[in-house]
């Protein structure tokens, strides 16, 4: 099935359901996932897209669709029941989230999705890994990459905004796995990626769980020279 396209001025009123598989054309994993689609949605994939965007406009922006996302990524962090006493006295049913998460970011780009995680959870450790691609071939290289001691026990959400080809997802999770994560740990934090690299990163490993806003053919592979201001 083609990749849904959702136009602006109409939402279906089922793209406000909780997450679902994204529409693709070629068959891949239960594990991608799309954050549901509004109009308010639309409109930050088409402000972050749009060539003639202020610097200004697009950080806030895509801000905004950050947030969204690692919202959802939490979703898929544990949670234990917990009982509260509200102010009149009353007692209330509710959750609490289970610390033992943390963040990784793939440098550059995934370094601004990093205010949108610590916005969430304040304390939150968060590593990084350098990985340089060769422009010609594609090939990924890890440079650099630092954890928490403990990153093997943790969930990790993996922090990479823009995903053309995958392979430089396939090489931070080797780098993870290499450091005792299991793929079925890790959460891919992205905002826009084309089903090449879905497929790519999904026949590597199948039991990584890929959340983005979109899946399209083109990406805007702008993103991190417009939000740092280096374009």
């Amino acid at each position: 099935m083609p990749v849904a396209e959702v136009k602006p001025d109409v939402v279906p009123q089922e793209e406000h359901s909780p997450l679902k598989e994204p529409k693709r054309d070629v068959p891949i994993s239960n594990n991608v996932k799309l954050i549901p689609i509004t109009n308010q949605t639309r409109e930050l994939q088409t402000i972050i897209r749009e060539k003639n965007t202020s610097r200004g406009d697009f950080v806030f922006y895509a801000d905004r669709l950050i947030r969204m996302v690692v919202e959802e990524g939490l979703n898929h962090f544990p949670y234990t029941p917990q009982t509260v006493i509200t102010p009149i006295g009353a007692t209330y049913e509710g959750l609490r989230f289970v610390k033992g998460g943390c963040g990784v970011s793939i440098v550059r780009s995934g370094e601004a999705m990093e205010k949108g995680l610590r916005d969430c959870c304040r304390s939150i450790r968060i590593g990084k890994i350098l990985i340089q691609s060769n422009e010609d071939t594609h090939e990924a290289k890890v440079v650099y990459a630092k954890f928490p001691e403990d990153v093997a026990s943790r969930r990790v959400l993996l922090m990479y905004p823009i995903m053309s080809t995958g392979n430089t997802i396939i090489k931070a999770t080797r780098v993870l796995r290499d450091h005792g994560v299991k793929a079925e740990n890790i959460i891919l934090l992205n905002l826009f990626c084309t089903p090449k690299a879905v497929k790519c990163v999904t026949d590597a490993f199948p039991q990584l769980t890929i959340l983005t806003t979109e899946v399209h053919p083109v990406a805007p592979n702008h993103f991190g020279q417009k939000y740092f201001g280096t374009d």
